[in-house]
């Protein structure tokens, strides 16, 4: 009989941990056969998990940790004064193949040292990356990267266009992802130094690189995989989320003058989800480590979590880091034979 995946879920993780991520776990458990392992402080993860009366027939395992890293903390000074964090355990029973993937809601940035000390980064990759379809629409247009390296050199651009090339196609099943660059203008040679550069590479890598993208075409979907470096890419993402938010109020207020309210508030519950897909739909991989780590919004609730996991689970069973480095090394070989590798 094949054994179930098994996902190590930080409970005390997000800003609801851990009532929201055993209601989570719960949830996901009862969609799909997976086993749970939940990580956090014991007594509270266990009253948590008391509240639902069959939780003793589900595939359910507390495991102990000491602490939780916060937004507020340097991700790196943490990990180190907080050793048995949440974090931390989950990410260590991914690396030593007690859990097939780990997800949580908590600091992203402490997810991300988690991953990359305890996990380790691929070959020839600098530091784990993070991205997703962060317009709701353009739903098959992954932004990478989106907040981990704001400082990013043309090959580490390649390897986020790689990266992202192994998204597109291991989760949405698209054969030959087409690729862009984001830049301040759809004409070729337009852009900084990084961006003329990286598209260089791009051009000599055997990528399906079609050239730049403006961001007024990032909600059109006119492309697979949209490269930029972190920092670019975070305002980007921020400026999306906020402005949805706040445009969702305001067209609600004005509408409840002239219809039902109900219309007005399921009308704003869908600009909401098209401008906010990451709270909306789970958490995204961290890419680039060798393993299979999960990084969620914090104010994600138990519908979320439970969508997270079933991603989580997704990744496994497609094999994605397998995949990625094998794409990985292919591709940053051919550059490197072409000499175009600007390090």
């Amino acid at each position: 009989m094949k054994k179930p995946i098994r996902i190590a879920l930080d409970a005390m993780g997000g800003d609801y941990g851990p009532k929201e991520t055993v209601a989570g776990a719960v949830q996901a458990i009862q969609d799909s056969e997976i086993a749970m392992q939940l990580i956090g402080n014991p007594e509270m993860v266990t009253a948590e998990l008391n509240k639902y009366p069959n939780s003793d027939d589900m595939d359910i395992t507390v495991i102990p940790s000491e602490g939780v890293i916060y937004e507020n903390e340097q991700p790196a000074k943490g990990l180190r004064q907080k050793n048995r964090a949440s974090i931390v355990v989950a990410t260590e029973l991914v690396a030593t193949k007690r859990a097939d993937a780990c997800v949580s809601m908590g600091s992203t940035g402490a997810s991300m040292a988690a991953a990359a000390v305890i996990l380790g980064l691929m070959d020839r990759i600098k530091r784990p990356c993070l991205g997703g379809p962060i317009i709701g629409l353009a739903p098959k247009t992954i932004i990478i990267d989106v907040g981990t390296s704001v400082d990013c050199k043309p090959v580490q651009l390649l390897s986020f266009a790689i990266i992202g090339e192994v998204f597109a196609n291991t989760f949405w099943n698209i054969n030959d992802p087409t690729i862009g660059i984001l830049s301040v203008g759809s004409e070729s040679g337009k852009g900084n130094k990084q961006v003329r550069e990286t598209t260089e590479l791009l051009k000599s890598s055997g990528l399906n690189f079609v050239g730049n993208v403006e961001a007024s075409d990032l909600p059109k979907g006119i492309v697979n995989v949209v490269v930029c470096d972190g920092f670019v890419g975070n305002v980007v993402m921020k400026l999306t989320e906020g402005l949805g938010a706040e445009l969702a109020k305001h067209l609600t207020e004005s509408l409840k003058k002239t219809i039902d309210p109900k219309v007005a508030a399921a009308i704003e519950t869908q600009i909401f989800k098209v401008t906010n897909p990451g709270l909306t739909y789970g958490a995204g991989p961290l890419l680039g480590v060798n393993g299979i780590s999960l990084a969620g919004h914090g104010k994600s609730k138990r519908y979320e979590i439970a969508v997270a996991i079933a991603t989580a689970k997704r990744a496994v069973e497609l094999d994605f880091v397998a995949q990625m480095k094998n794409r990985l090394s292919k591709t940053l070989t051919i550059v490197t034979e072409n000499g175009t590798d600007k390090r």
